[in-house]
């Protein structure tokens, strides 16, 4: 979910999958390790790329994913919850979904479970008729995101629906669903535009229903992923009005969103046809995770930062933020989970609490949260200080991006300038090349909020920072335009790290984008690399989203502290290092991302507190997904074939 940039509360993709065979099928051998061997990296990794796309767990994606012959995947299909076709496969109420009572105190785990029989129907989002009237017109504001017989996909694809009003009739049974998991295609054509789930901190944690009194031996964590539609149907995107109501739900259509967290695309049908076929010829992760739970604003934090990060007084100091900004998700009287305090900012300046003093074990939510990551074995530290507030969810940066501090009085929900350390720091301290380009940033410099500003301005850890955003040269050599990435390429002057991150039409998040449009914005960046041979030769770029947006998983979740792990999110690793199509299922998650930077630099981790200090996990041959020296995220070097 956005918050200043949020611009907007088919046919199978047969034809792109065919399109693109020449250019990911191309076989480019690596090259010699003995005659180019890097000296200063610790693989022949020399370019990093990674693209985060928005709000798509793993099980969402690839639910019928069959890799190839001596491969396996943990997915519905492999588990039997749904068969190839997409109907319900034996195991299927192991993604069955509960009704539950949560009147008096935030719980993880509430009570009064009831299996649904029909899961709430889905409730319709989207654009009525498309964002763009016009190819012109897409290609006016997203000059530079697709290549260019995609910009048709921003023009089609209308819901023809109210939003948060009409129930989506497109799908088939819309009111006879089932108790589980449940496929969105044909109905909703791949190419049509469809709801978000909720994808907010103390909903998440809820969702999963962890307690140590549900831990098995496959399933040490307890969390059984099973209150999914009743968390959207109860609180949704938060009690500040954001979600399109003021007062407690009356039925399943108050929070706009119905069971969407249990749809599910079908790639043995020709949904994410590109995507498949990355996975199909180099390497996907089946255990990689979202890194907090909630949205868009804390994973590129955690990402960034491998921490979260706190309310300060700006100048490195912990202060108190306001009391409207901090969370509360203890339920109203007499409702039942409609949460005191929480959501994205109302009218006003009031309302939208994402603050937490996790440290407080008395805080608001917070107990839940730390008695059951102290229940657990070995137990795990929640990571907090006392009396630092952390930001849990989607606040704007403390700088614009021009470099002036925004000013808290006349901007409310904006998180104070921060001096934590940041993976960009790391980089800088040891002379290490990076660039994070975000599309749509040159207009969001020059003329922010206008109908051609498509940047993510919370997606951006660096924009956070004061030390990069208070230094002109600095912000401008680190920070740039889409634009700048396919330059730079083209002269060969990629830095040694770069982040990719699309804007809000074509980053795939829904309601306001589609997948099939981030895979076109993905397509465009990995054929521009491997245009360039020498540039390919030493590159691995890592595509993934930022987190699940809500989707139910059915993957294991590991707790490393009050901020996650959350579900199962997308990643393929392209790469001359990971060509096979090999499924990797060493458990990982963001800061994973770093770790493999750090290593491949030799940079180290980023604080003595922060997550990257986790080491890789250990497994038993029985099990690959579970580590046994928990908390442990691997630093996917375990992922590439270096020899």
């Amino acid at each position: 979910m956005r918050l200043r940039n949020l611009c907007m509360t088919g046919v199978r993709n047969v034809g792109l999958a065919a399109a693109l065979f020449s250019t990911v099928l191309n076989p480019i051998t690596p090259f010699s390790l003995n005659a180019q061997s890097p000296k200063t990296t610790a693989s022949p990794i020399q370019h990093v790329i990674i693209i985060l796309g928005e709000n798509r767990s793993f099980d969402h994606v690839f639910a019928t994913y069959v890799p190839k012959q001596g491969e396996t995947v943990s997915n519905l299909l492999s588990k039997g919850i749904v068969n190839a076709d997409g109907t319900p496969g034996p195991n299927y109420l192991l993604s069955g979904q509960y009704s539950a009572s949560d009147m008096t105190k935030f719980s993880m785990s509430p009570g009064g479970k009831a299996l649904y029989t029909n899961i709430p129907p889905v409730v319709a989002a989207g654009p009525t008729t498309p964002y763009f009237s016009s190819i012109a017109q897409a290609k006016l504001i997203e000059p530079f995101a697709l290549p260019d017989p995609s910009y048709k996909k921003l023009t089609t694809g209308g819901t023809g629906l109210n939003a948060y009003v009409d129930i989506d009739t497109r799908i088939p049974n819309v009111n006879n669903l089932g108790s589980g998991a449940f496929q969105l295609t044909p109905g909703v054509k791949y190419d049509d535009y469809a709801n978000s789930p909720v994808h907010r901190f103390y909903q998440m944690w809820q969702q999963l229903d962890c307690n140590v009194s549900h831990a098995t031996a496959s399933n040490p964590s307890g969390c059984l992923a099973d209150l999914f539609p009743w968390v959207e149907v109860t609180i949704g995107a938060g009690s500040d009005g954001s979600s399109g109501s003021t007062s407690p739900p009356t039925n399943f259509i108050s929070t706009g969103e119905g069971s969407t967290a249990m749809e599910f695309y079908n790639v043995q049908q020709g949904d994410a046809a590109y995507l498949k076929i990355l996975a199909d010829n180099y390497t996907m992760s089946d255990n990689f995770h979202q890194a907090g739970q909630g949205g868009t604003g804390l994973n590129h934090i955690l990402f960034g930062f491998a921490d979260g990060i706190w309310y300060s007084d700006g100048n490195g100091h912990a202060a108190v933020p306001p009391s409207h900004e901090i969370e509360n998700p203890n339920p109203q009287p007499g409702t039942n989970n409609w949460y005191i305090s929480d959501g994205y900012g109302g009218s006003g300046g009031s309302g939208g609490g994402s603050y937490s003093n996790c440290g407080d074990p008395g805080a608001p939510g917070v107990s839940a949260v730390r008695q059951y990551l102290q229940s657990l074995s070995p137990p795990i530290k929640p990571n907090c200080v006392l009396g630092h507030y952390y930001i849990l969810n989607n606040y704007n940066p403390g700088y614009n991006a021009n470099g002036t501090p925004v000013n808290l009085a006349t901007s409310p929900f904006t998180i104070p300038p921060t001096s934590m350390r940041s993976i960009g720091d790391a980089l800088l301290d040891k002379g290490v090349s990076f660039k994070y380009y975000g599309d749509g940033w040159n207009v969001d410099v020059t003329n922010p909020g206008s109908a051609l500003d498509t940047y993510c301005d919370i997606c951006n850890p660096f924009q956070y920072e004061t030390r990069i955003m208070t230094n002109a040269g600095l912000r401008t050599e680190h920070i740039q335009d889409l634009s700048n990435f396919y330059a730079d390429v083209q002269a060969g002057k990629l830095p040694a790290v770069s982040v990719v991150k699309p804007g809000w039409p074509t980053d795939g998040h829904p309601a306001s984008s589609k997948l099939d449009i981030f895979e076109a914005f993905t397509e465009k960046v990995i054929h521009a690399v491997q245009a360039s041979p020498e540039t390919w030769a030493s590159t691995a770029i890592f595509v993934t989203f930022d987190e699940g947006g809500g989707y139910y998983d059915s993957g294991y979740v590991q707790p490393l502290d009050f901020f996650g792990d959350g579900t199962r999110i997308p990643l393929i690793i392209v790469s001359p290092f990971t060509t096979g199509g090999h499924v990797n299922h060493s458990y990982s998650d963001h800061v994973s991302l770093s770790k493999f930077i750090e290593r491949n630099w030799n940079l180290g981790p980023l604080t003595a507190r922060s997550r990257d200090n986790d080491p890789n996990p250990l497994t038993s041959a029985s099990d690959p997904y579970l580590p046994l020296n928990s908390p442990a995220i691997d630093d996917l070097f375990d992922a590439f074939n270096f020899h």
